[in-house]
């Protein structure tokens, strides 16, 4: 049983976890904001010890890590890879090209639905914004957009979204938690280009979502307008603006 280390990672969001994946998201949360360095050597024995568990569980996290390329396996243990800027900068490439492309799914269905789903989500996170809780705010911003994702009804869009979401919900939640105590004003914007992404899918509105994007990702060094347009390529059905 996991019971003695103060844990990065939230435990009500691990009640469905197996304890190889509860060692696995804290581990995780520890690499991505640099408690545990890149280029350290992780030892099955030491980590069974630190999370007073087993090492069946342990080598299931650390499974879990080399398939997400957060871990090096080699002879003398798993060595700590982590993220670079570049990386990052691409998880976000792929958030975009995912919404982009999930939007314009959305055009052709009935969003009643989600419209409402959202507005619900939006709601408990203007209350987590009020209670200065970054953790719920930032399970639910995940959800919000996992809720849009799945709406989409596309396979293999929600298999990516699933490979990218441990990662992406990480650096999202330390995130929130450096803003809520650095930028709280910062809450204002997020809230507000939530609303707008809500009424872009109920308008069905491109110009809406492009607007929306790029206040999303104003963290990040991504070109909204090109990547838009590259999907507008791919997409079928989607009528080109010089027709």
């Amino acid at each position: 049983m996991i019971e003695l280390m103060e844990f990065l990672y939230p435990e009500k969001w691990l009640s469905k976890a197996s304890t190889g994946e509860r060692i696995a998201s804290e581990l995780r949360m520890r690499i991505i904001s640099g408690l545990i360095e890149s280029g350290a050597t992780l030892s099955e024995n030491k980590l069974a010890a630190d999370f007073n568990v087993s090492r069946s569980p342990v080598r299931e996290a650390i499974k879990i890590l080399a398939s997400e390329n957060m871990i090096r396996l080699e002879r003398m243990g798993a060595v700590v890879i982590g993220l670079t800027e570049k990386e990052i900068s691409e998880l976000y490439d792929v958030r975009l090209l995912i919404e982009t492309f999930v939007f314009e799914r959305l055009v052709a269905m009935d969003t009643n639905e989600l419209v409402n789903d959202l507005h619900k989500r939006l709601e408990i996170m203007e209350i987590a914004i009020k209670y200065h809780d970054a953790d719920e705010f930032s399970y639910q911003d995940v959800l919000f957009h996992e809720t849009i994702i799945r709406t989409s009804q596309h396979s293999y869009i929600l298999m990516i979204w699933n490979n990218l979401k441990p990662v992406m919900e990480s650096l999202i939640l330390l995130s929130m938690r450096v803003r809520f105590n650095e930028k709280y004003e910062d809450f204002t914007r997020i809230l507000n280009n939530h609303k707008l992404y809500i009424e872009a899918i109920n308008q069905k509105d491109r110009n809406l979502m492009i607007e929306s994007l790029h206040k999303n990702f104003d963290d990040v060094q991504g070109q909204v307008d090109d990547l838009w347009r590259s999907q507008q390529v791919l997409t079928k059905g989607v009528v080109q603006e010089n027709e």
